[in-house]
């Protein structure tokens, strides 16, 4: 006989030892019931218009297709985003860079109309002269207040202005480019791409427009003048504005007054005054403002007194204390030739010399 939880006719043969039902492992949690495709109907459903044993399930939804589905959505915003800004950024340097204008150079002799005015102290030649109330040095180049443009920020018109002042320090101030042949601090501000033409002004200067270093920057013959004060008079302007959605312009306009005294000459020596005026114009893209370098694109400078005889292409001849100008102009200036320029002369006007 069987025991109470047995078959009536007990185990069956080649059931498992003690009773044991093979599937009593197997748990049909609710979690299982609730996922299964097919239902089976309640007997009183059923009993209904003959239907069906079972019925199919409708799927179950699942939260984890729809956090994938919001986080592609997310990446995909992100990066349409990341795509739209960095095309449409006001500023992102230019994939296309613009060619860079090589320098246009204009260099005007002021011949004086009698002997040059002259004094044994510098200080007593500037208080009678226009440079009476010029600042001295660097501080005569003032930052204007600086506003940003349509396309370029107030740090960006700041750089371009800072640039162009640090060009016109080292070209018209250092007594190393003034007196000798410095030229590498000066060279190292300007924009790669006139590198080259800076290069070819000093190996062959040319009275050409483009290739004269007096138009690059200041400097005199040191075997005829030397300073006498190394507190050089400077007054003028600087402006930004933009020219383009991707190009920034400075324009420059300072007047320069130097003591000058003879080479080789003593302290006691004569002492003159000696100005130039140069009007420059720069031009900056976004690689120039990076780089802190310049595009100097227009040179336009006058100076004297000067003798209209001598060649001020490469270096500066100034007339000193008790000199007068050499009678004619420079000659063997050619109209007919397209690849120079006709060399221009002016005179030195009277109220521009101290009053000694």
């Amino acid at each position: 006989m069987g025991g109470p939880g047995d078959p009536p006719e007990g185990t069956p043969e080649g059931g498992p030892v003690g009773g044991e039902d093979e599937y009593r492992s197997v748990v049909f949690d609710e979690s299982f019931v609730r996922a299964a495709r097919l239902q089976e109907y309640s007997a009183q459903e059923r009993m209904a218009d003959h239907a069906p044993a079972v019925r199919r399930r409708p799927p179950m939804r699942r939260g984890l297709s729809r956090q994938v589905l919001i986080l592609v959505t997310l990446i995909a915003v992100a990066f349409g985003t990341a795509i739209y800004m960095g095309v449409r950024h006001p500023y992102q340097t230019s994939a296309i860079r613009q060619p860079v204008e090589p320098l246009r150079m204009t260099v005007i002799p002021l011949a004086p109309a009698g002997r040059v005015p002259g004094h044994p102290d510098a200080e007593y030649l500037y208080a009678h002269s226009p440079a009476a109330q010029y600042r001295v040095g660097a501080k005569g180049i003032p930052l204007p207040a600086s506003r940003r443009t349509a396309h370029f920020s107030d740090s960006q018109v700041v750089a371009a202005l800072t640039t162009a002042k640090d060009y016109i320090v080292r070209s018209s101030l250092d007594p190393d480019v003034l007196t000798g042949n410095q030229v590498r601090a000066v060279r190292v501000l300007l924009d790669t791409d006139q590198l080259d033409q800076f290069d070819q002004s000093f190996a062959h200067p040319a009275a050409d427009g483009r290739h004269a270093p007096t138009g690059w920057l200041v400097r005199f013959d040191p075997a005829q003048a030397r300073l006498a004060d190394d507190r050089i008079r400077v007054q003028g302007s600087l402006q930004a504005a933009e020219t383009d959605s991707s190009t920034l312009e400075v324009t420059a306009d300072h007047t320069f007054v130097y003591a000058l005294r003879a080479a080789g000459s003593g302290a006691s020596a004569e002492t003159s005054l000696f100005t130039v005026r140069r009007e420059l114009h720069f031009r900056f893209d976004r690689d120039d403002l990076r780089l802190h370098t310049a595009q100097l694109v227009v040179s336009y400078v006058q100076a004297g007194p000067l003798s209209c005889a001598e060649d001020s292409t490469n270096r500066l001849h100034p007339l000193l204390a008790g000199q007068t100008a050499k009678t004619g102009g420079p000659a063997g200036t050619d109209p007919y030739a397209t690849g120079s320029a006709t060399a221009l002369c002016g005179s030195l006007a009277s109220g521009a010399q101290p009053k000694v």
